[in-house]
């Protein structure tokens, strides 16, 4: 069994709240635009941190973190883009890496919109942890936690981190 916490879009900027959770969880998923090195650094000195780079990351990020990040969570397959849309909107990029082999659980980031969807036509749960960061045109700082069971995704949190004043 492994807890997850998923966050995304911190655009440099990470609380106490966001290290609490951290630390509940076993590894910490980052959907992309870190914004700074100083996030990656204080979350890997929490628990193991897995990631892909996004459009506002800077050359040392991108040198860090893939684009395409395709890995194996116990037994779910996992691919995570930061641009990478939703069930029925793919990015072209995310629509070529799913049709490739059709992961079991699809993380994406950028929109800043929260979102939980399976995918019908893919056999994929899609999840978009919204956005952690000050930084955006969303009003509520948000992120997700779950738990990988074997080959089960299971008991999905949304956290909702408060404004983002």
């Amino acid at each position: 069994m492994t807890k997850i916490l998923l966050l995304s879009d911190s655009h440099s900027y990470i609380d106490d709240r966001i290290v609490e959770y951290a630390k509940q969880a076993d590894e910490i998923w980052h959907g992309g635009d870190f914004g700074s090195m100083e996030v990656i650094e204080q979350l890997e000195k929490i628990k193991p941190l897995r990631g892909v780079y996004g459009n506002i990351d800077n050359s040392k990020i991108r040198s860090e973190f893939p684009e395409v990040n395709r890995f194996f969570c116990e037994q779910v397959e996992v691919l995570m883009i930061h641009i990478g849309g939703y069930p029925g909107k793919y990015s072209l990029l995310a629509k070529t890496e799913i049709s490739k082999k059709s992961p079991q659980l699809f993380i994406s980031g950028h929109s800043h919109i929260l979102k939980a969807m399976f995918d019908k036509k893919y056999n994929l749960l899609h999840l978009n942890p919204g956005a952690c960061g000050k930084q955006g045109w969303h009003k509520t700082r948000t992120m997700m936690r779950f738990i990988i069971d074997g080959a089960e995704i299971k008991d999905l949190e949304i956290i909702e981190l408060g404004p983002k004043v």
